[in-house]
């Protein structure tokens, strides 16, 4: 019978670490500061940003928030973003996604300087992770995602991980990660032909498609950690992209939903704003 990841414990104690180093950084008379830009009437993303709010006031992170309205057009944003770029208090820089239909996305998130890039989307941010640079941000979930499978000493080398979903979001930098860590990767997506032949065997799964319970025990390897990214809303409840309950009985390890990665993203968020704030201000790790 496979184990269920207690991950608010996880992020518990990595929130205790976290609030050392803003420490660190105020007794070295620098403050970090996180600006984020909310342009959309998305309830979720609304939910998303308090969730920052609170992590921030919680460690002592300043954050200042713009909420746009639908008459903003991509120039204004891309200006507001271009202030904050030239501004040495503000850190961190994140654009709250989805945006309203009428804004350019790309235009707007490369417009943030990749000093900034705490969402780890930047052209400069991805590239850097692609070819293995340490010193760069890594987007949110998939730092989180690390952040779990290292905690419960999770083993890479000559693994075969299998990660079902292929957006750059998720999908890609995950499987660059996992790449420099030794694994051997399978990216499956919706054009894929038999995806359970590949998630079959997978020492580690990672599933982020956003279709609930699309992994069922017979998909699963006997042994597998599994790595549930899915947050889908069903007759008001939340569950995952994997049956949990279903593959309990075969897997090792497995990320509940809800409490699992998602609880995680805000906390990388915050650990990419302090990264920032030290580089920012020549401050080291304490």
């Amino acid at each position: 019978m496979g184990e269920k990841i207690n991950v608010k414990e996880i992020v518990k104690r990595k929130k205790e670490e976290l609030k050392k180093e803003v420490e660190f950084l105020k007794e070295n008379n620098v403050t970090p500061k996180l600006a984020v830009i909310l342009a959309s009437e998305d309830e979720a993303s609304k939910i998303y940003v308090g969730k920052k709010r609170k992590m921030c006031e919680e460690l002592g992170v300043l954050q200042q928030e713009y909420i746009l309205d639908d008459t903003i057009t991509t120039n204004d944003v891309v200006n507001i973003i271009n202030e904050l770029n030239n501004d040495s208090s503000v850190h961190g820089i994140l654009v709250q996604l989805p945006l309203f239909k009428h804004l350019d996305m790309d235009k707007i998130l490369d417009s943030i300087s990749d000093k900034k890039d705490v969402d780890g989307f930047h052209p400069l941010t991805l590239g850097k992770l692609f070819i293995g640079e340490h010193e760069t941000f890594v987007p949110c979930t998939p730092k989180g995602i690390m952040t779990i499978l290292d905690d419960i000493n999770t083993e890479y080398e000559g693994k075969h991980a299998v990660i079902v979903g292929r957006s750059r979001i998720v999908g890609k930098p995950i499987s660059q990660i996992l790449l420099k860590r030794g694994a051997t990767v399978t990216i499956c997506h919706s054009k894929t032909k038999d995806i359970a032949n590949f998630t079959r065997q997978a020492d580690i799964l990672v599933v982020a498609v956003g279709r609930p319970h699309m992994i069922t025990q017979d998909m699963v390897k006997e042994g597998a950690i599994v790595v549930d990214v899915g947050i889908n809303r069903i007759n008001g409840k939340i569950i995952g992209d994997v049956d949990t309950e279903n593959v309990l009985p075969v897997c090792s390890k497995i990320t509940p939903v809800p409490g699992g990665v998602g609880i995680t993203t805000v906390l990388s968020l915050l650990q990419n704003v302090v990264q920032a704030t030290r580089e920012q201000n020549n401050v080291k790790k304490p």
